[in-house]
């Protein structure tokens, strides 16, 4: 049977209905903003991947989540939204709102100075206050990179103790308080001393009953023993240049600035207690929004271990971490209801800009259009290192003065300088050797990340007297010729 000629418009009009339906929901499923999120793990989203895990978080629901990759390498173990992560400096944000829980509470005042807490805590000749440690304007150095400096790898087993007794023979800020802002970590695992000393409780007492099991995290836990079982957690790992991956070992066991064991679906609940309140109140956390100031009045982004900055015309409030192989980002939009997640066992990966990528998908029509990025690297290059002189180009003979045995009584540590390859080697019995490059007069750089700088020291006859050495959040210790 034959279809009449006047059918066959309207069986057309329905054909092409039918295939441009067809076209709008395959493009639509195509560009739906959680496949576009999805892409944005596509090269570790396999079973020989370390990976990450998400939660994406509109009006005070989590409306996606999702791990990708492999939690363990060695066992074929998936990363889910379950997945324990070590979170690194986002355990920061926590230490902070237990010091303005206490100062809420009258147990202490946030312009205290520290010592009245931390009787060991050394005399600088300056006062230190809580608020210091937690805006990073106290001058403190950084105990990473205090360890690294003194010959510890940072693999190693590192408790608080060892962290505690390396502050006591300190004898130097790298600024006056309240002068400069530089990120501290040596802050943060004094202020979780403090607020040992003021509750009576031990840190992961005090923050497990008034923070983790009020809000429900389950599985989450401050950990200060490196031999402590967590079912389900993550191992980190460092991708290889020639491909493939390696451990990145992590055993610390120290707590404050970092160490806090986490899951995205318990994140999520501490970033909806922001509106919500379980835990805390008004009070509370309008003084954890509140930005440091310098002693000449100058505001600045960091609050209590949170930053609050400008993105796209909209205000960021978040934080970033990273030990090891785990790499973490925390951020909340808070005007536009609006949060991301993202943890990572794998050192590749930047949650933070992830964690951007994310919100242009489903903020960009809200959002201002994007600026052409600023070099922030090599602008804060440029600012904080010495600029080389060409013309200084020391012969052999004239580095011998440079070599022998030098001392550090803050760091109870040795360096050798020798004359190896016409060029001065800076060596230590547990780490790898250190080429100098000459900078300008008495100025060497290295290559380490806390071996940066190094200024040889000369007395009144012309003879070396030591060095001080610099790192990115050290300045300034000083070595002694022996």
């Amino acid at each position: 049977m034959g279809y009449r000629a006047g059918m066959l418009p309207f069986i057309l009009i329905a054909i092409i209905i039918f295939i441009a339906s067809y076209s709008y929901i395959a493009h639509t499923n195509e560009t739906s903003p959680f496949e576009r999120v999805d892409r944005l793990f596509a090269n570790v989203d396999n079973e020989n991947s370390p990976g990450a895990v998400i939660a994406i978080l509109q009006d005070g629901e989590v409306i996606y989540s999702r791990g990708y990759g492999m939690a363990n390498l060695e066992y074929d173990i998936p990363v889910t939204p379950e997945t324990i992560f070590h979170v690194a400096s986002v355990s920061k944000q926590f230490t902070a709102y237990a010091i303005a829980q206490l100062a809420d509470d009258g147990f202490l005042s946030l312009d205290d100075d520290v010592r009245l807490y931390v009787p060991e805590f050394p005399d600088f000749d300056e006062t230190i206050t809580i608020r210091h440690l937690i805006h990073h304007t106290s001058g403190l150095r950084d105990q990473w990179e205090l360890l690294a400096m003194a010959g510890w790898r940072l693999d190693d087993v590192i408790t608080r103790e060892h962290i505690l007794k390396m502050l006591k023979h300190q004898r130097e800020l790298n600024f006056t308080p309240g002068e400069e802002y530089l990120y501290s970590n040596m802050g943060y695992t004094v202020l979780a001393e403090i607020v040992e000393q003021v509750s009576g409780k031990s840190f992961q007492e005090w923050t497990d009953e008034n923070i983790f099991k009020p809000l429900d995290m389950h599985n989450t836990h401050f950990h200060s023993d490196h031999r402590h079982i967590v079912p389900n957690r993550a191992y980190s790992y460092a991708p290889l240049r020639e491909g493939g991956f390696q451990k990145s070992v992590l055993n610390y066991a120290n707590i404050g600035a970092t160490s806090l064991f986490t899951t995205v679906d318990d994140l999520a609940c501490w970033l909806l207690n922001f509106d919500s309140h379980v835990i805390g109140n008004e009070r509370v956390f309008n003084t954890m929004l509140q930005q440091g100031r310098l002693n000449n009045g100058e505001r600045i982004d960091y609050a209590y271990a949170l930053q609050v900055v400008d993105y796209r015309g909209a205000q960021l409030i978040g934080h970033g971490g990273a030990d090891a192989g785990f790499r973490s980002y925390v951020g909340r939009f808070p005007e536009n209801g609006f949060a991301v997640v993202v943890l990572s066992n794998l050192s590749g990966i930047s949650p933070q800009q992830i964690a951007l990528d994310i919100a242009d998908i489903f903020l960009d029509e809200i959002l201002e259009p994007e600026e052409s990025p600023t070099d922030i690297q090599e602008r804060r290059r440029r600012e904080n290192n010495v600029l080389p002189d060409e013309n200084y180009n020391p012969t052999p003979q004239q580095l011998l003065a440079y070599t022998g045995t030098y001392y550090s009584e803050e760091l109870g540590t040795f360096y050798t300088i020798v004359l190896h390859n016409d060029g001065l080697v800076a060596t230590h019995r547990r780490h790898s050797d250190i080429e100098l490059t000459p900078i300008i007069n008495e100025w060497f750089s290295g290559k380490q990340w806390w071996f940066r700088t190094v200024e040889f020291v000369k007395d009144s006859r012309n003879n070396i007297e030591g060095f001080r050495l610099s790192g990115g959040r050290v300045r300034n210790i000083w070595f002694e010729k022996r």
